[in-house]
């Protein structure tokens, strides 16, 4: 099982693509600077997370968010994070409203 993944910067407009076998060991090496490419832009948020069967599938779909059309598609995921943390942010009573992004394929 391999997953795609997208990482935004927190501190600068930078959008990350990635394939692993554990998104959560990824993210946390990204955060922590173990990555050359990834150590100036840390720290990062999780903006999606796609599932796929093999590598392959998952490289095919790598390569196609790493494109033009594709880091356009995922800008509207950046966008939609920081709504998400915006909402989370502002105080909406006792039952605030929870925005949910895609974690599979679609």
């Amino acid at each position: 099982m391999y997953f795609v993944y997208a990482i935004k910067s927190l501190s600068r407009n930078y959008l990350y693509v990635g394939i692993s076998n554990n998104v959560a060991r990824r993210v946390y090496q990204h955060n922590s600077g173990y990555d050359r490419t990834t150590k100036p832009y840390k720290p990062f948020k999780l903006i999606l997370i796609e599932k796929y069967n093999n590598r392959t599938e998952a490289r095919k779909r790598e390569k196609y968010l790493k494109s033009g059309c594709g880091k356009e598609h995922l800008k509207k995921y950046a966008e939609m994070a920081e709504l998400a943390d915006a909402h989370d942010s502002k105080s909406c009573g006792s039952n605030p409203m929870r925005v949910r992004f895609p974690l599979s394929a679609p």
